[in-house]
């Protein structure tokens, strides 16, 4: 029968707890005919059920294999035969099931314990006298052997400190003398067994010492790949007379650093608990003392990491035909890649399921009663890997509880804001398992929300660790173990700080009576809180406004403008601290009803002729309608003429800026912008005037105005 193990709860708050691992098992070394023990807790809503498996194929128990009451799996005699390939070595995994789901542990690998022979033995060398020797030899032992050595298969004295023993298996003894003749071997021990070395002989000529000798790098440094917290040993042993000095230095220019650096010997490198700023390329230097001659060697070390969660699915309940969301996101050296799961199996993409961001967003949409499963999320490297779950709860409306009421926040300082709600009554708060904060920065997306958990017995929360002068929208979720409530009333606040900085913004006039406002929105989301717009004709004392547009909003229309006119037009940002500093533009909207009537054509004519009828009644009485008209189009020419000559008598140096919102000349105003404090009803002159003289603009006005040319006077315009 399989290996089923059903166990309960008795108090009130583990049933109604996630199915979650409070241990999972580990990655271990067994030894053949000896027991072994495989750890695995849960806890969750019982019953919960615990089966195991093997390489993914579920195990069976029997005379050797048995599951505690705890869980854990125990395994009577390690097994492996010796004449095939039946072993218990393998990834074992267990599996937690209850009524909402089922979730998997990590893979533990379990592996046999040995140690086979030597494939490296050390080899027999001539040293010159005071010169260096060096021996290895190397084997695969699981666990890692530990190497000792022996001299005329006697213990070394390691006490002599011309003797440099490296964990790798290396043996280095310098300053070599003639006593130093002997037979060196190495002993290799683990768990399983020991083993002895090919014995290798030293012989020590008696060259000179005083000959020089260039130096020489015997060993560099070897490529490493380590998991963080490991320990690195860089080799680097040199030969040379007089004999050369060790140094070490990263490729990169940076600094090796000193905590938990040690020098073995006459150079090796060793770097204990190596972390992520470890990895890099090492640089062994023997250097003659008192020259510049160097020789240099070169080796990689590579620190890796087993993943880590930055970001958590959270468990959620939704209702049938809804959606759900559900982020994972991992770091880790090399990148780890992300599988999903669903209730222990491996999730497929389907019609009403998508995997987006690299796996790191599950979105299940269309929810139905099949949906509700615990989903893990599980990510793997080559350092390790690592596991999330969060259940999805399909609920109905009426099993939910309330959504929290009276929530309220204040900011305490420039980085946390603390949280507050109404207590619910006895009876709801009894199937309330906690609550859920949640909280995003104005302006960015929901993929941006942060979630806080609280206990259910917590009416109070100081979210910390946010952003200064930045305004978040929080609410709160109640959960019970059918799912969540409906969220509560969204809130905005604001963390200390200072306000807004004033916005850029620019302005379009889209026709006679509309001007088009547009800006930039900030570079982080969350400083502004919204946008207010007011706007004045000039020379009025008084804006009209605001117009409160929100964060995510930058544009809006302006209408039912008066043509022919000025405005001004102001713009501030605001956040819970205050409002900002404003910006203002000027906007002239007679180019745009110049444009306007150059393109009527004929009907500027009509109106034209309208005009002088009424304007020399008097002259025109009894005259036929037909030669009235004659007579009125030779006075439209004559006078247009007249006044194109004006027009063009005129000099651009001979313009001036009047103190009233018009020009005399028709002329394209071009006003730079300008940062003012806020304050209503304040009317200054702009800081940069630009005028652009338009002649096609000034020929079109002339000829619509048909009353008698007028002496030029400040305030006075064309039309």
């Amino acid at each position: 029968m399989p290996n089923i193990m059903f166990f309960g709860f008795s108090t009130g708050q583990d049933k109604t707890s996630e199915l979650s691992f409070l241990s999972e098992p580990g990655d271990v070394i067994a030894v053949r005919d000896r027991p072994l023990m495989l750890h695995c807790q849960v806890e969750g809503e019982g019953p919960v059920t615990i089966t195991w498996r093997k390489n993914g194929v579920p195990l069976v128990t029997g005379q050797r294999f048995s599951v505690l009451a705890n869980g854990s799996l125990l395994i009577e005699n390690f097994h492996k035969r010796r004449d095939s390939n039946e072993t218990d070595a393998g990834e074992y995994d267990c599996a937690a099931e209850n009524r909402f789901g089922m979730l998997i542990s990590r893979k533990a690998r379990v592996q046999l314990a040995s140690l086979p022979k030597f494939y490296t033995h050390p080899e027999s060398m001539t040293v010159d006298e005071g010169g260096v020797a060096r021996f290895q030899c190397q084997v695969n032992g699981i666990p890692e052997a530990v190497i000792t050595w022996e001299r005329n298969r006697t213990a070394l004295d390691t006490n002599d400190q011309r003797y440099t023993l490296l964990p790798t298996g290396i043996l280095q003894i310098t300053g070599v003398r003639r006593p130093d003749y002997a037979f060196y071997r190495c002993v290799a021990t683990n768990i399983a067994n020991t083993r002895y070395s090919h014995e290798a002989q030293l012989n020590v000529s008696g060259e000179c010492r005083r000959m020089y000798k260039e130096p020489v790098i015997l060993s560099g440094p070897q490529n490493l790949t380590l998991t963080v917290h490991q320990t690195a040993i860089l080799e680097c042993i040199a030969t040379g007379n007089p004999r050369p000095i060790v140094s070490w230095s990263r490729l990169d220019g940076r600094s090796i650093g000193v905590e938990g650096i040690q020098v073995l010997g006459t150079g090796n490198l060793m770097i204990s608990d190596v972390s992520l700023q470890h990895s890099g390329v090492y640089v062994c230097a023997a250097n003659r003392p008192g020259t510049r001659m160097r020789r240099t060697a070169l080796g990689r070390l590579v620190v890796q990491a087993p993943p880590e969660f930055l970001q958590w699915p959270q468990s959620m309940s939704k209702p049938a035909g809804s959606s759900a969301l559900f982020n994972c996101v991992a770091q880790g050296v090399p990148e780890p890649h992300l599988i999903w799961l669903k209730n222990g199996k491996v999730l497929v993409p389907g019609d009403n399921i998508k995997l987006t961001n690299n796996n790191s967003t599950l979105a299940i949409t269309r929810i139905t009663s099949e949906d509700e499963a615990i989903y893990q999320c599980i990510a793997e490297n080559t350092a390790g890997t690592n596991q999330a779950s969060a259940r999805l709860a399909v609920s109905l409306s009426k099993d939910l509880p309330e959504s929290p009421e009276l929530l309220s926040a204040q900011a305490l300082s420039t980085t946390s804001i603390q949280v507050t709600w109404a207590q619910p009554p006895a009876e709801v708060t009894d199937s309330i398992i906690g609550y859920v904060l949640h909280i995003r920065k104005m302006g960015e997306p929901d993929r941006g929300e942060l979630q806080e958990a609280v206990s259910k017995t917590t009416f109070q929360h100081t979210l910390n660790f946010l952003e200064p002068s930045t305004t978040y929208s929080i609410y709160l979720k109640a959960y019970s173990p059918l799912g969540a409530s409906k969220e509560s009333q969204v809130i905005v606040v604001t963390t200390h700080g200072g306000v807004p900085a004033a916005p850029v913004f620019f302005t379009k006039v889209l026709n006679s009576s509309a001007i088009q406002v547009f800006w930039e929105l900030p570079d982080k989301p969350g400083k502004v809180e919204g946008f207010k717009l007011y706007y004045r004709r000039v020379p009025q004392q008084e804006f009209l406004g605001p117009q409160v547009l929100p964060s995510t909003t930058n544009a809006f229309v302006l209408t039912g403008l008066e043509s022919s006119a000025v405005y001004e037009v102001k713009l501030l940002s605001y956040n819970g601290n205050g409002d900002g500093n404003c910006t203002t533009r000027f906007v002239s909207m007679r180019e745009e009803v110049s444009s306007d009537k150059t393109d009527a054509g004929s009907e500027a004519v009509c109106n034209c002729r309208q005009e002088g009828e009424s304007s020399i009644t008097g002259i025109v009485v009894g005259i036929h309608i037909g030669m009235a008209c004659i007579v009125f189009c030779v006075l439209f020419l004559m006078f247009g003429y007249r006044r194109s000559l004006f027009c063009r008598k005129g000099t651009q140096d001979s313009w001036t800026v009047p103190q009233g919102t018009e020009t005399s000349n028709g002329g394209a105003i071009v006003i730079g912008q300008r940062n003012t404090s806020h304050k209503e009803g304040v009317n200054r002159p702009p800081e940069a005037i630009e005028l652009v003289p338009q002649a096609q603009q000034l020929t079109s006005q002339c000829e619509v105005l048909i009353e008698p040319h007028q002496s030029d006077q400040p305030g006075m315009g064309a039309g």
